[in-house]
């Protein structure tokens, strides 16, 4: 969008604004560095339809694609901030979001680290109830609605991640996002809650020489489609109540 179309948006009544928070750490062999910021972009996409329906005006605004990737530390690729630097970055976008007009602000993360999640959340505390949310899968409201890898733990760059970049659909990309290398990997059954709850602090103590845990093999665009679909609704429910707690802006 333009200045102009956003001026004139913004003029025409309350407008959400959709944030995609990610990471740039390695997803396996086969998958991108920015996977996680492409999930939350293509969950915010969809999400804007299911708001239209419920009468609610949303835009997907420009990602935070880098966030806390302390677990991939030594795997190439992986760039990330300390915790409390996301934590001023988001806080500081959602008050200027909200400066600008923006009736609610929602940061939506499908980075599952535990310290990201969290630096995520705090910007929370920092805003007036209802204004600001955040939509994450990690909340057993939303990942019990997932798939069964998902709900295990050993879903990093396994069958769950895999099939949401399938879904995103550019096969037939010069360098396609899924490496056709996913359909040859072994099946992992490290679960990332277990490890975590352990007290392991990396991929390499867990497990995941090759960045990757799950069964990348076994995804599909298809069950991609019908993850988008539960993620989706995670993001426009998070719009729908946060608007209803914040009353008329």
């Amino acid at each position: 969008m333009t200045t102009t179309e956003v001026r004139a948006l913004l003029g025409s009544g309350a407008v959400a604004a959709l944030v995609p928070v990610g990471s740039v750490e390695p997803h396996g062999p086969h998958l991108p560095l920015v996977t996680d910021t492409r999930i939350s972009e293509e969950a915010c996409a969809r999400a804007v339809a299911l708001l239209a329906a419920r009468g609610v005006r949303a835009v997907v605004a420009p990602s935070v694609p880098y966030g806390v990737t302390d677990y991939a530390g030594g795997f190439a690729g992986a760039v990330g901030i300390p915790a409390p630097v996301l934590t001023t970055l988001l806080s500081a976008l959602a008050s200027r979001f909200l400066a600008e007009g923006f009736s609610h602000v929602s940061f939506v993360n499908n980075h599952l680290e535990p310290a990201h999640d969290a630096a995520v959340r705090a910007v929370l505390a920092e805003h007036p109830e209802g204004r600001v949310s955040v939509a994450c899968p990690l909340t057993r409201r939303w990942g019990r609605t997932l798939s069964d890898e998902f709900k295990r733990g050993d879903c990093h760059a396994g069958r769950y991640e895999t099939s949401l970049v399938l879904a995103l659909g550019d096969a037939n990309a010069d360098v396609p996002d899924v490496r056709a290398s996913y359909k040859d990997l072994p099946t992992l059954t490290v679960s990332l809650a277990d490890g975590i709850r352990e007290g392991k602090t990396t991929f390499v103590e867990l497990g995941m020489a090759d960045a990757y845990t799950g069964a990348p093999s076994l995804a599909t665009r298809e069950e991609g489609d019908a993850l988008y679909e539960k993620l989706a609704e995670m993001v426009a429910t998070s719009v729908v109540e946060g608007l209803a707690t914040s009353g008329p802006t």
